[in-house]
């Protein structure tokens, strides 16, 4: 029997984040998300009805900072605790008070660090099992994104642990600034899909579903979640493993992206062990940890997910889906270079040698 649980992310209803910095167009891009026959069935959870401006589709108030909108979605506002605002919807879901809603919206403020909502999503006892992370959809203003990325460490986290980026006010922007700006966010997050946006306006599918569980197929898809080949502007060999980075952009000398990769099986007391003392060590930097593990007594892969300290319970898939059996583990992080990753696994493979299946 395994010691993992299977994954259940299709019983969960998924929780997508919008974040951005000040004025990088999140209200423009919630608004027209509303109004999109696609979303209309979803939750949407805001800091004040008065800063998203959605008055003019407010159809419903409901008792509890709840209002229902002319598109069917329910809006409501977060001057709580975001925990107790969900549990606050899906209780009241249940029981009738409110329309069904098959996904959740989270818009963070401006210079909101998204990190402990994401921490939140991965493990929460009183949400996990009722919730998932979707994706991380960060706004950038293409006006003035470098000066924001310049100035706030807030900006370039955002950027680094988005799942989709979108570029905003191109019409307006210095053509001439739109390619280096783009070309910073590839290196703060190679993996992340950029679309440009003009007014907010992209099809709801190419901003969610991001996650490791498709909607589409019923199951995990591990290749897109992961995006490893993004990270394969650097290669060299290690003992077991290949490493592959980018380097950090020359205004975010602190931020790295890159990916361990190892060819044999591993042995899951020293992966979970390791990850254990990095988090505890180094778990500041650790701005976003995503990866699938084979290990030695499991046919089928392993996922793991973290931010910070806090990671997602290891979740067992149903089985591989293609013939790459290798694990790969993305990391950005901040502070924290891929060499010093490096040496604390073979520093940690060393003090417990005795114990390795590899």
């Amino acid at each position: 029997m395994s010691l993992f649980d299977r994954d259940k992310s299709g019983e969960r209803i998924p929780v997508s984040l919008i974040t951005g910095f000040l004025g990088s167009g999140k209200t423009t891009l919630l608004n027209r998300l509303l109004r999109h026959p696609a979303m209309a069935d979803s939750a949407v959870i805001i800091n004040e009805f008065g800063e998203v401006g959605l008055d003019h589709l407010l159809v419903e108030a409901v008792e509890g900072e709840v209002a229902v909108l002319a598109s069917g979605c329910i809006c409501c506002t977060m001057r709580s605790d975001l925990e107790e605002t969900l549990r606050g919807l899906l209780a009241r879901r249940d029981r009738g008070e409110l329309p069904p809603f098959r996904r959740v919206l989270v818009e963070t403020t401006g210079l909101a660090d998204p990190a402990p909502i994401v921490q939140l999503l991965l493990h929460n006892p009183l949400l996990s099992h009722f919730v998932r992370l979707d994706a991380i959809v960060t706004t950038v203003d293409a006006v003035h994104g470098e000066l924001q990325l310049d100035a706030h460490a807030e900006a370039v986290k955002q950027v680094a642990i988005a799942d989709r980026l979108l570029l905003t006010k191109t019409d307006i922007a210095d053509t001439e600034a739109i390619a280096p700006l783009r070309a910073r966010l590839a290196r703060l997050n190679p993996a992340a899909a950029v679309h440009t946006v003009h007014n907010g306006d992209i099809e709801p599918d190419r901003l969610f579903g991001a996650a490791l569980f498709d909607p589409a197929r019923k199951s995990a898809d591990v290749r897109r979640w992961l995006n490893a080949e993004a990270y394969s502007g650097h290669d060299h060999s290690h003992d077991h493993a290949h490493h592959h980075g980018h380097p950090a952009a020359p205004h975010d000398p602190g931020i790295n992206a890159f990916c361990l990769t190892f060819e044999d099986p591993l042995d899951w007391m020293t992966v979970s062990g390791w990850l254990a003392e990095l988090r505890q060590l180094r778990g500041q930097h650790l701005l976003r940890v995503k990866g699938i593990l084979n290990l030695a007594d499991e046919n089928a892969p392993i996922a793991i997910h973290g931010v910070h300290h806090v990671f997602h319970p290891p979740v067992l898939l149903n089985a591989w889906t293609d013939e790459d059996r290798r694990s790969r583990i993305v990391f950005i992080t901040r502070d924290l270079a891929r060499a010093d990753v490096e040496a604390s696994w073979q520093h940690y493979c060393a003090a417990t040698e005795g114990h390795l299946a590899v």
